[in-house]
């Protein structure tokens, strides 16, 4: 790849609970991504707007709302409006199996529940990045 992997990490609605997101912000930093922290009460516009400003690879969302059947779909929907048909949106928090499943038929790719070895979050993206980007 010509330049690191851009990733846009974001919290949702009213959910104050960021300390994940800055825990995985800092990790993938560490794995030599370029991110972009939005802070909290983002709505899905704003998202993807700024997903699209800052030319991202992937759009990662913390979620322990439990507005996840809301948001994701909201912003993947935004997203293919958008022409962002190969970046990722993945994310991460507290969703249900069931809804997981639901959600990933709707085109949004791997969830992580808490406690997911920050490894296994930095391959699954760099994988998708060097598969369906080019750059």
């Amino acid at each position: 790849m010509k330049r690191p992997i851009r990733v846009l990490i974001a919290k949702v609605g009213l959910d104050g609970h960021d300390r994940g997101a800055k825990v995985i912000a800092s990790f993938l930093r560490d794995a030599g991504m370029e991110v972009i922290y939005t802070g909290l009460r983002q709505t899905p516009e704003m998202v993807v707007n700024a997903a699209l400003q800052e030319d991202v690879d992937a759009i990662g969302i913390s979620i322990l709302s439990g507005a996840h059947n809301t948001v994701f779909p909201k912003i993947i929907n935004l997203m293919k409006e958008k022409g962002l048909n190969d970046v990722l949106l993945t994310g991460g928090g507290i969703i249900p199996e069931k809804d997981i499943a639901k959600l990933n038929e709707q085109g949004v790719g791997t969830l992580f529940p808490p406690g997911t070895d920050t490894k296994e979050i930095i391959d699954y993206i760099t994988n998708y990045v060097k598969e369906h980007r080019n750059f």
